[in-house]
């Protein structure tokens, strides 16, 4: 970032602090579309795919940018191989416009709080063991106590939770911080191990056995979450590690859904968080016809966390579930 603002200067590209001065921004033009589109351009990367998410033409988000960087006085983006870069002026302008935005949708969600008499909405997303574990139980008990909150959940894979807590669709998550990220934008508090299993169709041949090695397990066909994942990763490692061949036959999908589908009409084997396989083994339906395999190791994931964005305060709905799911968690802990 450094060699753009310098390769500005370079090509003799005034940059005023004195635009940025009291309320300049405001008395030279700049709006909430200019906001979005900062904040679309860092999400994305492009032009083209920001113009296709605020639903107008290309031209005329670069129109928008070029009008963003004359109210500005300073270059916001730069061009390189696959898309757009912020200059250093556009990160900063693009992460106070991230909580400007995000302050106006607290607003808006209390405002509709106010109007309908309702307590508020929350958004969170969680990885599978600690969405049934914690997150359910947390939710009976924070509905009964206050009946109108509208919760939101979505679970996901920790790659895709951090990001999007970091884009403020989420107001908290319980998840992992990406290796690729940098912690130093969350706050973290660990509240447990999340563990894992494998689960096959009834009657698999692997059931007669009682009691499956990894050598047992090579020569099936695997339903795997996408690579890079931490589950799959685990498996992997616990493979390389025994000096095992890994799986050489692979459905890769981040679909509790497909994988129980798969599972249930082939002899493919899949790894999946044990609650997740505990709820759902045995239940009165298709998805019900598999069992947890017995094997003679373990499948235990990196811990996962209650997550908040750093410098970003939580809603008085979103603080009340977090710190119920915190009181779950500790309960749960063994003593």
């Amino acid at each position: 970032m450094e060699k753009i603002y310098n390769d500005y200067l370079s090509e003799g590209i005034e940059i005023h602090s004195d635009n940025f001065r009291d309320d300049a921004l405001l008395k030279a033009g700049l709006k909430l579309n200019h906001l979005r589109m900062i904040v679309t351009i860092e999400d994305h990367g492009q032009i083209s795919a920001a113009a296709e998410s605020m639903n107008m033409s290309q031209p005329a988000a670069s129109r928008m940018l070029s009008e963003m960087e004359s109210i500005v006085k300073s270059p916001l983006y730069e061009r390189v191989a696959r898309g757009v870069v912020l200059t250093p002026f556009g990160l900063a302008l693009a992460k106070r416009a991230r909580k400007i935005l995000l302050e106006l949708r607290e607003a808006g969600r209390e405002l509709g709080a106010l109007r309908t008499g309702r307590g508020g909405s929350v958004f969170l997303g969680a990885v599978t063991a600690p969405a049934i574990s914690l997150v359910v139980p947390a939710i009976q008990r924070v509905t009964r106590t206050y009946p109108g909150i509208e919760i939101n959940i979505e679970v996901e894979n920790s790659n895709v939770l951090a990001r999007e807590l970091l884009a403020a669709r989420h107001d908290f998550i319980i998840s992992r911080i990406p290796d690729d990220l940098d912690p130093r934008l969350f706050t973290a508090h660990e509240i447990g191990v999340e563990k894992a299993c494998l689960v096959v169709r009834n009657g698999h041949p692997l059931l007669e056995r009682g009691v499956a090695s990894l050598h047992d397990l090579a020569g099936y066909d695997w339903v795997f979450q996408p690579p890079g994942t931490l589950l799959r990763r685990k498996v992997e490692d616990i493979f390389l590690a025994a000096g095992v061949p890994l799986p050489e036959n692979v459905v890769n999908t981040s679909s509790l859904l497909l994988t129980l589908a798969v599972v249930c009409k082939t002899d493919a084997i899949a790894p999946i968080a044990l609650d997740m396989a505990q709820f759902i083994c045995g239940q009165t339906s298709q998805a019900g016809e598999s069992s947890i395999l017995p094997i003679d190791f373990d499948i235990d994931v990196r811990p996962y966390s209650l997550i908040t964005a750093r410098e970003r305060a939580m809603p008085p709905s979103a603080r009340l579930l977090h710190d119920m799911i915190l009181e779950e968690s500790r309960h749960l802990s063994p003593t």
